[in-house]
């Protein structure tokens, strides 16, 4: 489904994780979802968002002593 709703199976297909996690995702309001009807669906930029906004990136230890220097 390239610009249609995904289910949820295709949400967890796309993370590499369990349906299970994915209605937790629902269930604990972290993903954007949309209702028709019962059915939860999502958007594939919902998707996309989710994994944007839990990127970790790497630091350098010259920015973790200039945060933690700051600090003080």
């Amino acid at each position: 489904m390239d610009d249609g709703l995904m289910t949820a199976d295709e949400v967890a297909a796309r993370l590499r994780a369990t349906p299970r996690f994915v209605r937790r995702l629902v269930s604990e309001r972290r993903i954007e979802y949309v209702k028709v009807g019962r059915l939860v669906r999502f958007e594939p930029a919902a998707v996309t968002g989710y994994i944007e906004n839990n990127r970790v990136v790497p630091t350098d230890r010259a920015a973790i002593r200039a945060y933690v220097g700051g600090a003080h």
